[in-house]
């Protein structure tokens, strides 16, 4: 049968109905669900379902298998369904895409080891089904062991099914820009970009491995199915440029396109920038929500670089937009309401302005004085993300609370804490400093951290904190650090959120019982704290809506150093003057440990108080760009309904 005309697998029958819509713009099957979780379990059970149907045959299921972060939660699912449903793995035979070289088996930040972490040591699998490249071979052997690699699979029958992730490159396995579609298993340069984004799990771009072993394009093109996973709005961009770009060498996952069999698997925000997602008006006709038409209007207000009041009829029609006009019979209508719900985002007021009508502001006027909680996911994160929010609610006579989720004791370089311990020896010299000493000296690049290095560490990062808290006018006494467990690994790899992870932000929201909760809504974190901190403040607020003090609890979400809200998703804009600029820098310059090479870069070379202010500044002049007042600086919140 021929490739372009195999019946896809059903996968597309577990989607929610309306999920999927081709549309001409996209040339990849795609399937959007609302959570990584959900499609992970989904991909697992095609996966499954293939296993056993090959053994109902007496048939191995030869599977490719990725590493990353993207298909952890699929082999959770598996090894589920292995433990509770009686899945077995004897009939299958694995071959990995790639492995970085060179790279002994036994190295933490090795695939060999990440394998078998997340699936092998917990599944039936035969040792001998399990293929891995080899980052050990000598490299005058690479050629000829990665001819041997292809042999092995032309031998199995070739691959049934392809798991893939995406990096940011557009590379699929270590394919990086340049790699041809008829390549074959082989040893690679990778990336600079790639190599920043494994920069965390290596502390330090420096440590990460400049090459590696990956099967070829055509290897992964001869798979009979393939399924590539993208989570989280840090894929958006790379996922629209291959859905919906041309087929190109610099963005290898397009040769994809030419697949009769792929399906991408998407979470809602991975596929943000599909143009049937993002500007669906581009694409046919609209079911105009409010808030449909406000984010049309302001996207409308860039791309034509005129503000929203000046926006005419002419500007509907040409932009795909006539059905909205029509709705609302003049385009001055459309203006005035944008305008205004714009208009109405902007306070100087975070926590209420009092005696003061509030049917147009974004915030309550009473209570006059509320109680906050602001939750910071590292120790850091408030004041980079909301430092003037932070400011002005202290100077109106809020009750400030702030709640430090994590230690953040891993972004603590070695010579930091090496300092310290010196420091303090030289006073005089103590056992526990000369072994914090002796700890990290005799620290290999493999080794983590011991207990006692990580509350030195731990404990810096406090001091730093509370340096920057005074410096706001928070009495310690309102300043809480959580430690949650989930994050006391010593490792960039983090323990599953538990109760006592939840416990402990109960405690905390039911000692303050606040009427404001600031948290950030980040989710491009790029070792996924963030992301950990905000579900286990989800799952507290669920499991506390009911007590009388929730029902006034209202909860703002800002952004971390990565990203910024989407000037139509942002409902609450606290403008910060020119002074209020410089003293949210000054208070980010108090994490010093943070500053000058910050271990976890993430893409951006900028330090953070400069993405920080940058990013604020931006915010404002779009607002200006659309035709509102101009300020010197904004920072943005978006509402969470719980």
């Amino acid at each position: 049968m021929d490739m372009k005309t195999k019946t896809r697998s059903s996968l597309i029958s577990y989607q929610p109905a309306g999920q999927f819509e081709e549309t001409r713009f996209e040339k990849i099957h795609n399937v959007i669900f609302d959570t990584s979780q959900q499609g992970s379990i989904e991909v697992a059970k095609e996966i499954s379902n293939l296993i056993r149907e090959r053994a109902s045959k007496g048939q191995n299921c030869v599977l490719g298998l990725a590493t990353g972060s993207s298909p952890i939660k699929v082999y959770e699912e598996l090894v589920r369904m292995h433990r509770e449903e009686g899945l077995s793995f004897s009939n299958v035979v694995t071959f990995n895409l790639d492995e970085y070289y060179p790279m002994e088996k036994g190295n933490i930040q090795s695939y060999h080891y990440f394998m078998h972490q997340h699936l092998f040591d917990h599944v039936d699998i035969a040792p001998g089904n399990i293929h891995i490249p080899d980052g050990t071979v000598s490299i005058e052997e690479i050629k000829e062991y990665c001819r041997s690699y292809e042999k092995k699979i032309e031998e199995e029958g070739g691959l049934d099914f392809q798991l893939l992730g995406i990096g940011r490159t557009g590379h699929i396995g270590f394919n990086e820009p340049g790699s041809h579609h008829n390549s074959a298993t082989r040893d690679i340069t990778l990336d600079h970009i790639t190599r920043v984004d494994a920069a965390s799990a290596f502390k330090g771009v420096e440590n990460v491995p400049r090459k590696a072993i990956t099967m070829g394009i055509s290897t992964i093109r001869n798979a009979k199915r393939i399924i590539l996973l993208a989570w989280g709005q840090n894929k958006a961009e790379v996922v629209k440029a291959t859905i919906e770009g041309e087929i190109s060498s610099e963005v290898p996952a397009t040769y994809l396109q030419e697949h009769g069999n792929a399906t991408f698997v998407m979470d809602k925000e991975a596929a943000a920038q599909l143009t049937r997602i993002d500007t669906p008006w581009l694409v046919g006709g609209c079911s105009w929500t409010e808030d449909l038409t406000h984010k049309a209007v302001t996207w409308l207000s860039m791309a034509k670089a005129k503000p929203i009041l000046q926006l005419t009829d002419k500007d509907y029609n040409d932009s795909g937009m006539s059905d909205l006009l029509n709705l609302e019979l003049s385009s001055y209508e459309i203006n005035i309401k944008t305008f205004n719900r714009l208009q109405h985002t902007i306070t100087g007021w975070p926590g209420g302005k009092p005696n003061a009508a509030d049917s147009n502001r974004p915030e309550r006027a009473e209570p006059t004085k509320k109680r906050v909680i602001i939750f910071s996911p590292h120790p850091d994160d408030d004041v980079i993300s909301m430092g003037g929010t932070f400011d002005r609610l202290v100077a109106q006579g809020h009750e400030i609370h702030i709640a430090y989720q994590t230690s953040g004791n891993i972004a603590v370089a070695d010579h930091e804490a090496l300092k310290v311990a010196e420091v303090a020896n030289s006073i005089g010299e103590t056992p526990l400093f000369s072994k914090v000493i002796k700890d990290i000296q005799a620290k290999t690049g493999e080794d983590f951290d011991s207990e006692l290095v990580r509350k030195v560490k731990g404990n810096i990062r406090r001091a730093e904190s509370l340096g920057a808290t005074r410096y706001f006018g928070i009495p310690d006494e309102q300043v809480h650090f959580l430690d949650l467990p989930f994050y006391e690994t010593g490792a960039i790899k983090k323990s599953p959120l538990s109760e006592k992870d939840i416990a402990i932000m109960n405690n905390i929201i039911e000692e303050v019982r606040p009427h404001q909760i600031f948290a950030a809504g980040d989710l491009a974190d790029p070792h996924g704290t963030h992301r950990v901190c905000l579900e286990v403040l989800f799952e507290s607020l669920r499991r506390l809506k009911d007590e009388f003090f929730m029902k006034d609890c209202w909860v703002w979400l800002y952004r971390g150093a990565w990203h910024e809200w989407e000037i139509h998703e942002i409902e609450m804009a606290v403008p910060m003057s020119p002074e209020q600029v410089l003293r949210k820098r000054k208070a980010i310059f108090y994490h010093q440990t943070q500053k000058d090479g910050v271990m976890f870069q993430g893409e951006d070379p900028r330090e953070f108080w400069v993405r920080a202010e940058e990013r604020n500044k931006e915010t404002a002049h779009k607002y200006q760009t659309l035709g509102l007042a101009s300020y010197a600086a904004m920072e943005a919140f978006v509402r969470y309904h719980f």
